[in-house]
């Protein structure tokens, strides 16, 4: 199997944008992966958007993001206020937010929110990612969780055991207010990865899984 390799332009660095519709969505989606790309590379920069949090959720959001992207060449961390649980009911205002963001980046790399995902947040933040960004690569992560909605994902990001359990706990001391809820535990996360990691077929045992829609083959 052929690894997908990142290749910067000549002089300039790669682009990465993450969205989340919440706070702790983008760690527990591709904190692993992005823990690992900015260990292997520095030049990339990174643009981290939530759209929604409250006071709380938002201190631990920041706290989170700036210990996730400590070795980012340049980092800038936006936190937005759209209503919990009711993006599709304000989709006009975000989609003019998506609009906005076209204008300002144009990324190499995006991480959202996985097509399928059966929580309405985060399915409309992946239907604007596409809407927006048509011909970007686009990595649709996956976030575990009581509706069961885990599909076949097809692109893998093998992860060494350190990365898996620094990932762990910088969410867990991140985000305290989430510690005793049942989903926000490190044997989850933790078997998510082991079990990408088997699919996967490498050396690793652990892995993070994306669902890739469209890829270009260059040479």
């Amino acid at each position: 199997m052929f690894p997908l390799i990142l290749t910067p332009k000549p002089g300039q660095p790669i682009q990465i944008l993450c969205l989340g519709a919440h706070a702790d969505d983008i760690e527990i989606g591709c904190g692993g992966t992005i823990l690992k790309l900015l260990a292997e590379r520095y030049d990339f920069t990174v643009r981290w958007i939530i759209f929604s949090a409250d006071a709380e959720r938002r201190c631990e959001a920041e706290k989170s993001a700036s210990l996730f992207l400590e070795a980012a060449m340049q980092k800038t961390v936006l936190i937005r206020n759209f209503r919990d649980g009711f993006f599709p009911y304000t989709g006009a205002e975000i989609k003019e937010y998506f609009e906005e963001l076209k204008q300002e980046i144009v990324p190499d790399l995006i991480f959202t929110h996985y097509r399928d995902d059966r929580h309405q947040d985060h399915r409309l933040i992946s239907d604007l990612t596409w809407n927006t960004y048509r011909n970007h690569l686009i990595f649709e992560y996956e976030i575990p969780k009581y509706d069961g909605d885990l599909g076949s994902p097809n692109c893998f990001v093998p992860l060494a055991a350190s990365i898996c359990q620094k990932k762990i706990q910088l969410l867990r001391f991140a985000f305290s207010s989430q510690k005793e809820k049942h989903w926000f535990d490190k044997e989850v996360f933790l078997g998510l990865m082991r079990l990408r990691g088997m699919e996967a077929g490498g050396q690793s045992q652990y892995a993070e899984a994306f669902y890739t829609r469209k890829i270009v083959l260059g040479s």
